[in-house]
């Protein structure tokens, strides 16, 4: 048993820093205004190696030598240090939404879609919560219908239904979609499908106004009629609850990863503004408040690193407890992170306040990984049927 990453997962964490210091950081106040990554960060981001992590060599990726989910946690850690929208847009692109086609894919499916999402030549979404359907995926309202004969004879299905929260809806290439093709079957009847961008009946909202990750496109998708052939059908028909559990437990890891991020960059930032202010003469750091509050900070960002990273290597190993370990690390890392933000912001004191201090944005973006990928009373439920049957 080891707390520390091996030196594999060492030298990628300096390559990710490495790239978030020279490609993400200049880039952030653009990402920001526009509410979107700059374009030229995903071409960046696959040239590096960042976004094929789960994908097979034969696609372009590095995936096969083991550990695939520490490498993905470290590359949410470290992004989000820069930016938790922009890290958000890639993770849900290469990590949330592509292991679906990587996993699940026909091979046409992976040989249209696999190596261009690993490249960064394509970006994804995933299409499952709905307006009254977030953390209960078995409740989407979604439809999937066969055609009749002689109905919209190019195509085997018509999806009707409205989807929200969306990441990357603007953006995206292609969207995997949760629909319901049984609904009297509960979660045995959800399948997924490949929905390419551009099919006609397919629409998107307006890009959502947010509290956090503003440089995230996050907007609602409508499916009116859209029709699809036998051949988007993703994975087996009636297995789509099951493909998408199976995934949240990666999403989980990664978002608690993310909250570490920004906990990690929050106590690095306002450590050194406190070293440099002086209040009535005398140094921050000579008050011994002062330095408590930086040191329970510190706790509380191992204790939530290593939880978050004992669950991706339980994730990693198939371990039989992996699913508890995520649920724990996703509920801990998510409310650490957001109390030691704060705590920075306390310690900035005014100037955390303002817009122009990046404190401010971590802020905003923390606040949101108590509740995407499953909610912090998901979690516990989780963790609670063991306990309580």
């Amino acid at each position: 048993m080891t707390y520390d990453l091996s030196e594999v997962h060492e030298d990628f964490r300096r390559t990710c820093r490495a790239f978030t210091d020279q490609r993400v950081r200049p880039v952030v106040l653009e990402a920001e205004r526009d509410g979107r990554p700059p374009e030229r960060l995903w071409k960046e981001m696959g040239d590096a190696g960042l976004l094929g992590l789960l994908t097979p060599p034969d696609f372009g990726g590095s995936a096969g030598e083991g550990g695939e989910a520490t490498a993905v946690a470290v590359l949410a850690e470290e992004l989000t240090r820069a930016c938790g929208g922009i890290a958000v847009s890639a993770l849900v692109s290469a990590y949330m939404a592509a292991p679906h086609l990587v996993r699940h894919g026909t091979p046409a499916q992976q040989e249209h879609w696999v190596a261009a999402l690993a490249a960064g030549e394509a970006i994804a979404a995933i299409a499952v919560t709905e307006p009254g359907a977030g953390s209960d995926v078995a409740g989407i309202g979604t439809r999937a219908r066969r055609t009749g004969s002689g109905e919209h004879a190019e195509g085997s299905w018509v999806l009707d239904g409205r989807k929200m929260y969306i990441t990357n809806a603007g953006l995206a290439d292609v969207l995997v979609v949760g629909a319901k093709t049984d609904p009297g079957a509960g979660h045995r009847g959800i399948t997924t499908f490949v929905v390419p961008a551009g099919t006609p009946g397919l629409s998107m909202g307006r890009p959502l106004a947010k509290m956090g990750w503003h440089s995230s496109d996050t907007r609602e998708v409508v499916l009116d009629g859209v029709v699809l052939g036998e051949d988007a059908v993703l994975g087996v028909e009636g297995r789509g609850f099951h493909q998408i559990m199976d995934a949240f437990q990666l999403e989980r890891v990664a978002l608690a990863a993310m909250g570490v991020g920004h906990a990690a960059e929050a106590l690095d930032t306002v450590t050194e503004y406190v070293r440099g202010r002086e209040v009535a003469g005398e140094p921050l750091t000579g008050r011994q408040a002062i330095r408590h509050r930086l040191a329970a900070m510190e706790i509380e960002l191992e204790a939530a690193r290593v939880m978050t990273y004992k669950a991706a290597d339980r994730l990693d190993r198939g371990h039989p407890e992996a699913d508890r370990s995520v649920a724990a690390a996703k509920y801990f890392a998510a409310k650490a992170a957001a109390w030691i933000v704060d705590e920075a912001v306390q310690l900035f004191g005014g100037a955390g306040y303002l817009e122009e201090t990046p404190i401010a944005r971590h802020h905003r973006d923390v606040r949101i990984l108590r509740i995407g990928g499953g909610t912090d009373e998901i979690q516990l439920e989780i963790l609670a049927k063991r306990l309580v049957p």
